[in-house]
């Protein structure tokens, strides 16, 4: 190459350095704008809301390059985005909605000439909930429906969240690693989540969370002086029963993990967290999810001797909780106590509201609309008679919104994915530690129904993100471990070799 041609070559360069130098510094100013806009126009709100688009901005990117970071996202985010509230006003649980559609798009864009990752999202699960999803989108001509504003925000937590989440697991995590890599990250936060509950216990709250108390938050979570703890989480109900969730999943994990010292650790200290945040919540129901989690793995576990022990144990704490004093000087004792007490106010108050429904939906078969009921209710249609007559349990919900015939569909579905789930365990799966972690997660959803009786967990957050992960590794374990079985089968063959 001539020295005039290497010279040219040289200036070419540094007018190409030069004028990405001056994007770059045209870039920040314009940032630095935005930021001064955002600051001087709402303050701190301004500021948190700037650092939201940066890292809403990253995440975006990031998840266009790696779909499956799409659902880590959605299930960190899961855990925070109602507590976040308190601090910053703003509607934070739609930023799930956000982040899914984002996944989506990643996907088509990634998979464009690839027709085969749609496939993966094919099972009677999809089917079942894409019909619910069309009977809640029916629901907008329910003739009794006062509000399609309290329809439109309802409607995600009965129905959308679970219709968009379920078929893109699915595709996306569909092997025993994708599981461990939930399991651990659920595990992470969920210690986060009992630090900041034992934080609130005795150090005391934030000034955030002390104004929610003060703005009405008070009269659930102040009872007798003593302070249900309630975490990053919306409120104690959630925050007992995800932390009841972890007690039994990571319990039964711990029980049986053998040479991984390290891994068994964890598995306690969360399980150990888990039961304490439980006790701190005061909330009553979540001692179902340790109840009939522990009852399935009894059946599933195929052991007499520990059929017989598990019995004995479940026994022996009825019998501490529902006629003895031991304990009752503990706050957090007395107060789970009552949950065995059938003739607590509280209980009564449940029943007669019920009493009241019967006859009000006795000819409405589908229900009174969608949001009808709970906080969409009292903030949307403040004076009818289903936003002033409180549900507590989750299936009073569905069937207080979508009447008997949602209840009995919505039923149907749920307990076919659980059955499903529960003769994979019993009859299908043969790997013993894939088939340990299924089991695990299948206790855990059952947990979980029967915790929703007493309480709405099974649709709030973060406890339905880890529903619908649980639902699509139960219903599909078989494959997967089937197609890990015979990548195992391959590499030994390779090995030979």
């Amino acid at each position: 190459m001539s020295l005039e041609k290497m010279k040219y070559k040289e200036s070419e360069f540094f007018n190409q350095k030069k004028t990405s130098n001056v994007d770059f510094l045209l870039l920040n100013l314009a940032l630095a704008l935005i930021l001064t806009f955002f600051i001087y126009k709402l303050q701190i709100v301004g500021v948190a809301l700037y650092a939201g688009l940066i890292i809403s901005t990253f995440l975006i990117i990031y998840i266009f390059h790696n779909p499956k970071f799409g659902i880590i996202i959605s299930l960190i985010a899961s855990f925070f985005v109602t507590g976040l509230t308190r601090y910053v006003s703003v509607p934070w649980g739609l930023s799930i909605d956000f982040i899914l559609v984002i996944t989506y798009l990643s996907v088509f864009f990634n998979n464009f000439y690839k027709r085969s990752i749609w496939k993966k999202a094919r099972s009677f699960v999809t089917t079942l909930i894409s019909i619910w999803m069309l009977y809640i989108l029916l629901q907008l001509i329910n003739p009794e429906t006062v509000s399609r504003a309290a329809w439109f925000y309802a409607m995600r937590g009965i129905a959308l969240y679970q219709w968009l989440s379920i078929p893109l697991i699915f595709m996306l995590f569909n092997t025993p690693k994708d599981l461990d890599k939930f399991i651990l990250i659920w595990g992470v936060l969920s210690i986060l989540g009992s630090l900041k509950g034992i934080t609130q216990l005795f150090i005391g709250v934030d000034p955030f969370e002390q104004r929610w108390l003060d703005g009405g938050g008070a009269t659930t979570h102040v009872l007798f002086g003593k302070l249900r703890i309630f975490s990053f989480y919306s409120d104690a109900g959630q925050f007992g029963a995800s932390q009841a969730l972890s007690f039994v999943v990571f319990g039964i994990l711990a029980l049986y993990v053998k040479d991984k010292i390290v891994l068994k650790l964890f598995y306690i200290s969360v399980s150990i967290l888990g039961l304490y945040g439980m006790f701190i919540s005061g909330t009553r129901g979540a001692i179902s999810v340790p109840g009939m989690g522990g009852l399935l793995l009894l059946l599933l576990n195929k052991n007499k001797t520990t059929l017989a022990v598990g019995f004995f144990v479940a026994i022996a704490a009825y019998i501490f909780f529902a006629h003895t004093f031991i304990g009752q000087g503990n706050y957090q004792i007395r107060r789970m106590r009552t949950a065995f007490d059938g003739n607590d106010a509280s209980l009564q108050v449940r029943l007669n509201n019920q009493k009241k429904l019967v006859g009000y939906l006795a000819s409405r078969p589908f229900g009174g609309g969608v949001g009808a009921t709970g906080n969409w209710g009292k903030r949307f249609t403040p004076n009818t008679f289903l936003a002033n007559t409180a549900t507590d349990s989750w299936y009073v919900t569905i069937w207080s919104d979508t009447g008997v015939v949602g209840l009995v569909y919505y039923s149907f579905m749920i307990l076919s994915i659980l059955i499903t789930g529960m003769y994979n365990v019993l009859f299908k799966l043969k790997e013993r530690n894939f088939r340990i972690k299924i089991m695990a997660i299948t206790c855990g959803m059952a947990g979980i129904l029967v915790a929703s009786y007493g309480n709405g967990v099974f649709s709030q957050m973060p406890t339905g993100i880890i529903m619908y992960i649980t639902i699509a590794f139960i219903v599909k374990a078989p494959q997967i471990e089937k197609k890990y079985l015979s990548i195992k089968k391959n590499k030994n063959v390779l090995q030979r070799y």
